[in-house]
Protein backbone atom coordinates (compact mmCIF):
# COMPACT_ATOMS: atom_id res chain seq x y z
CA UNK A 1 0.00 0.00 0.00
CA UNK A 2 2.89 2.52 1.11
CA UNK A 3 4.25 1.79 -2.63
CA UNK A 4 1.31 2.75 -4.09
CA UNK A 5 1.06 6.14 -2.19
CA UNK A 6 4.75 7.07 -2.89
CA UNK A 7 4.03 6.36 -6.60
CA UNK A 8 0.81 8.84 -7.07
CA UNK A 9 2.93 11.41 -4.57
CA UNK A 10 5.54 11.40 -7.28
CA UNK A 11 2.52 11.32 -10.26
CA UNK A 12 0.73 14.26 -8.48
CA UNK A 13 4.32 16.05 -7.31
CA UNK A 14 6.88 15.77 -10.42
CA UNK A 15 10.62 17.39 -10.25
CA UNK A 16 12.28 19.35 -13.36
CA UNK A 17 15.62 18.96 -13.86
CA UNK A 18 18.02 19.23 -16.36
CA UNK A 19 21.56 18.10 -16.85
CA UNK A 20 24.18 19.74 -18.53
CA UNK A 21 28.00 18.73 -19.49
CA UNK A 22 30.31 21.66 -19.93
CA UNK A 23 33.44 19.99 -21.12
CA UNK A 24 37.13 21.38 -22.46
CA UNK A 25 38.32 20.39 -26.09
CA UNK A 26 41.79 20.41 -25.89
CA UNK A 27 42.54 19.76 -29.05
CA UNK A 28 40.20 22.32 -30.90
CA UNK A 29 40.49 24.79 -27.23
CA UNK A 30 36.70 24.90 -27.45
CA UNK A 31 34.04 24.72 -24.33
CA UNK A 32 31.43 22.15 -25.58
CA UNK A 33 27.97 22.12 -24.18
CA UNK A 34 25.66 19.52 -23.88
CA UNK A 35 22.36 19.58 -22.27
CA UNK A 36 19.44 17.35 -21.71
CA UNK A 37 15.72 18.74 -21.27
CA UNK A 38 12.73 17.09 -21.49
CA UNK A 39 10.77 17.78 -25.00
CA UNK A 40 7.57 18.87 -23.32
CA UNK A 41 9.42 21.60 -21.08
CA UNK A 42 11.95 22.83 -23.82
CA UNK A 43 8.50 23.23 -26.07
CA UNK A 44 6.68 24.57 -23.26
CA UNK A 45 9.80 27.45 -22.42
CA UNK A 46 9.84 28.33 -26.06
CA UNK A 47 6.19 28.99 -26.33
CA UNK A 48 6.22 30.89 -23.25
CA UNK A 49 8.97 33.35 -24.43
CA UNK A 50 8.60 33.00 -28.58
CA UNK A 51 4.70 32.79 -28.20
CA UNK A 52 5.34 30.06 -30.77
CA UNK A 53 4.17 26.30 -30.67
CA UNK A 54 6.85 24.07 -31.65
CA UNK A 55 7.02 20.09 -32.48
CA UNK A 56 10.42 19.35 -31.48
CA UNK A 57 9.94 15.38 -32.57
CA UNK A 58 8.29 16.49 -35.73
CA UNK A 59 9.10 20.02 -36.67
CA UNK A 60 7.33 21.66 -39.59
CA UNK A 61 10.55 23.71 -40.41
CA UNK A 62 13.63 22.13 -38.92
CA UNK A 63 15.52 25.55 -39.73
CA UNK A 64 12.67 27.04 -37.76
CA UNK A 65 12.92 24.76 -34.71
CA UNK A 66 16.82 25.06 -34.69
CA UNK A 67 16.59 28.82 -34.57
CA UNK A 68 13.98 28.64 -31.49
CA UNK A 69 15.88 26.02 -29.32
CA UNK A 70 19.85 27.71 -30.41
CA UNK A 71 17.86 31.50 -29.03
CA UNK A 72 16.46 29.83 -26.30
CA UNK A 73 19.79 28.01 -25.15
CA UNK A 74 21.74 30.86 -25.64
CA UNK A 75 19.69 33.53 -23.40
CA UNK A 76 19.65 31.07 -20.89
CA UNK A 77 23.28 29.58 -20.99
CA UNK A 78 25.95 31.96 -20.78
CA UNK A 79 29.77 31.16 -20.20
CA UNK A 80 32.49 33.29 -19.37
CA UNK A 81 36.28 32.47 -19.28
CA UNK A 82 38.96 34.56 -17.40
CA UNK A 83 36.14 37.20 -17.05
CA UNK A 84 34.96 37.40 -20.76
CA UNK A 85 31.86 36.27 -21.88
CA UNK A 86 32.18 33.71 -25.00
CA UNK A 87 29.28 33.24 -27.79
CA UNK A 88 27.55 30.11 -27.49
CA UNK A 89 27.07 28.36 -30.92
CA UNK A 90 24.27 26.30 -31.31
CA UNK A 91 25.08 22.76 -33.50
CA UNK A 92 22.49 20.81 -33.32
CA UNK A 93 20.28 18.14 -31.10
CA UNK A 94 19.48 14.72 -31.31
CA UNK A 95 16.24 13.16 -30.01
CA UNK A 96 16.10 9.99 -27.03
CA UNK A 97 12.82 9.01 -25.80
CA UNK A 98 11.26 11.92 -23.84
CA UNK A 99 14.09 14.33 -23.58
CA UNK A 100 16.30 16.01 -26.53
CA UNK A 101 20.23 16.32 -26.07
CA UNK A 102 21.13 19.91 -27.41
CA UNK A 103 24.87 20.91 -28.22
CA UNK A 104 26.94 24.18 -28.24
CA UNK A 105 30.09 25.42 -28.74
CA UNK A 106 31.73 28.14 -28.07
CA UNK A 107 35.03 29.46 -30.30
CA UNK A 108 38.62 28.99 -29.05
CA UNK A 109 39.76 30.23 -25.55
CA UNK A 110 42.65 30.58 -23.51
CA UNK A 111 43.80 29.08 -21.17
CA UNK A 112 41.05 28.62 -18.44
CA UNK A 113 41.63 30.50 -14.99
CA UNK A 114 38.51 30.99 -13.91
CA UNK A 115 35.06 30.13 -15.43
CA UNK A 116 31.17 31.32 -14.81
CA UNK A 117 28.48 29.22 -16.13
CA UNK A 118 25.23 30.67 -15.75
CA UNK A 119 22.35 28.53 -16.01
CA UNK A 120 18.34 29.37 -16.03
CA UNK A 121 16.99 26.97 -18.14
CA UNK A 122 13.23 26.53 -17.76
CA UNK A 123 13.49 28.41 -14.51
CA UNK A 124 10.74 30.82 -15.65
CA UNK A 125 8.20 28.09 -15.80
CA UNK A 126 9.28 26.06 -12.98
CA UNK A 127 10.20 27.85 -9.63
CA UNK A 128 11.50 24.12 -8.69
CA UNK A 129 13.60 23.64 -11.24
CA UNK A 130 17.11 22.06 -10.89
CA UNK A 131 19.56 22.63 -13.46
CA UNK A 132 22.82 20.09 -12.74
CA UNK A 133 25.94 21.05 -14.14
CA UNK A 134 28.80 19.01 -14.60
CA UNK A 135 32.48 20.50 -16.07
CA UNK A 136 35.57 19.40 -16.09
CA UNK A 137 38.53 21.52 -17.93
CA UNK A 138 42.33 22.00 -17.50
CA UNK A 139 42.49 19.05 -15.60
CA UNK A 140 39.44 19.94 -13.35
CA UNK A 141 36.25 18.49 -12.48
CA UNK A 142 33.00 19.94 -10.88
CA UNK A 143 29.27 19.27 -10.76
CA UNK A 144 27.03 21.38 -9.17
CA UNK A 145 22.86 22.18 -8.45
CA UNK A 146 22.13 25.23 -9.66
CA UNK A 147 18.02 26.33 -8.98
CA UNK A 148 16.31 29.95 -8.86
CA UNK A 149 18.18 31.39 -5.73
CA UNK A 150 21.76 30.04 -7.62
CA UNK A 151 21.96 30.23 -11.30
CA UNK A 152 25.49 30.86 -11.43
CA UNK A 153 28.34 28.45 -11.11
CA UNK A 154 32.13 29.93 -10.78
CA UNK A 155 34.94 28.18 -10.60
CA UNK A 156 38.87 28.95 -10.45
CA UNK A 157 41.15 25.66 -12.72
CA UNK A 158 44.37 27.48 -10.79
Amino acid sequence: MIHILLIKFFLLHPFYVTVTDVNQNPKSKTIEISTKIFINDLEKAILNENNTVLNITNPQNKNQADDLIALYLQKHLKVAINNKFYPINFVGYQITHDAVWCYLETKQTPKIKTISITNSLLLALYPQQINIINFKAEGKEAHIKLDENLTVFNFKTE
